[in-house]
């Protein structure tokens, strides 16, 4: 127990002290609020389907995203997982896929791949040529994308039982069109201690901030402008950092009669880059708290539920109230394939209704092997 502790000191100070030097950054780069944000919508449709609640569970190669440390409990030698979700009635496209494999008998090293992209978005700005008349050959078409590659490493403490922990380095590369791009990297660190039962899991994300340095094209911005449209202000080069984020995690599987199950989870989730509109929040540090839940039936069949992102929100009546995203999800397990299936809504409300707008609908294969 003792190392468990010192374990978990480790990864606390870490974030803590890049929590500390946020004033100094502060002065010196841009330091915006969900930064980096499509790194923060989740991957795996057993992970969403349960409202995004896993760094105490994932065991996979999802874990890579969810808490590197979780790739040393997978339960095979070698696992691969894809999603694909659309996202606003399919405008946005958002992909993912990962591979993990073992390097020796307490190690495991993964690779996580993601792309979050709008793409065919009409350039229009030359539509109207010098002489006030439409030409419908000038349109042209270009893609808004955001890239990462993690790659995760993840070692059992051998003088420990059931103890891991793991790390992510991320590549970063962000692009619109040809008018700027913006590469990063950053840090993850985590670690998970199952026992007697209980599984636990602390992840730290970005826990050395994450830089990402945008570059402006200004000639490209200001090819085929005219008129009015000449005098816009053209974009700076500039640089921005994600600060860290503490994910704190708790889950226990129950056994039900006939050969029922249930996994509850929980996790909370700390922001460090100011007051956000989350359920508990401050002047610096916000959190976001998270409930999962996971009936199975023989480990063959699976339903899900999940709730967080809890918003305060003013509805027509221009009253606040809190909203909660909440998410469903099912799923089969056989010979190795895992076939999973969410559904998440937004917390934000149509104008004049009742009704939470349909946020995506999510699949995701995944299979285990030796």
């Amino acid at each position: 127990m003792r190392h468990l502790f010192s374990a978990f000191r480790c990864v606390v100070f870490v974030g803590l002290a890049a929590v500390a030097a946020r004033p100094v950054v502060a002065q010196t780069t841009k330091t915006p609020k969900y930064s980096n944000e499509f790194l923060n919508i989740g991957v795996g449709a057993r992970a969403l389907g349960m409202g995004k609640v896993q760094v105490s569970l994932a065991d996979n190669a999802t874990a890579g995203y969810w808490n590197p440390a979780g790739l040393a409990n997978q339960k095979t030698k070698y696992d691969g997982v894809y999603m694909h979700s659309e996202l606003f009635s399919g405008i946005v496209k958002n992909d993912y896929t990962a591979f993990s494999m073992p390097i020796d008998d307490k190690s495991v090293v993964g690779v996580s791949l993601l792309r979050l992209g709008v793409d065919n978005i009409a350039d229009t700005r030359a539509l109207v040529n010098e002489y006030g008349y439409i030409d419908y050959s000038k349109i042209t078409y270009f893609s808004v994308a955001d890239y990462a590659v993690l790659l995760s490493y993840a070692r059992k403490v051998g003088n420990v039982e059931g103890l891991s922990i793991g790390a992510n380095g991320k590549l970063i590369y962000r692009n619109i069109g040809n008018f700027a791009n913006g590469y990063g990297f950053g840090i993850d660190a985590g670690l998970q201690y199952n026992h007697k039962g209980w599984n636990l899991g602390l992840m730290a994300r970005d826990v050395t901030t994450t830089f990402n340095a945008w570059s402006i094209n200004a000639e490209e911005y200001k090819k085929g402008l005219t008129g009015p449209a000449l005098t816009d202000a053209v974009p700076k080069s500039s640089t921005e950092i994600t600060l860290p984020r503490l994910v704190l995690g708790a889950a226990r599987r129950f056994e039900l009669p006939k050969q029922f199950s249930a996994l509850v989870a929980v996790d909370v989730e700390g922001t460090t880059d100011g007051k956000r509109n989350e359920l508990l929040s401050t002047g610096t540090v916000s959190a976001d708290p998270r409930l999962g839940l996971e009936l199975g039936y023989r480990n063959v069949a699976f339903l899900r539920g999940g709730v967080g992102n809890f918003q305060k929100i003013q509805n027509f009546d221009r009253q606040e109230q809190w909203k909660g995203q909440y998410s469903l999800g099912a799923g089969v397990a056989f010979s190795g394939v895992r076939l999973d299936l969410a559904l998440s809504r937004l917390a934000v409300e149509k104008l004049g209704s009742n009704a939470s707008q349909t946020n995506s609908v999510i699949v995701s294969l995944g299979y285990g092997f030796k």
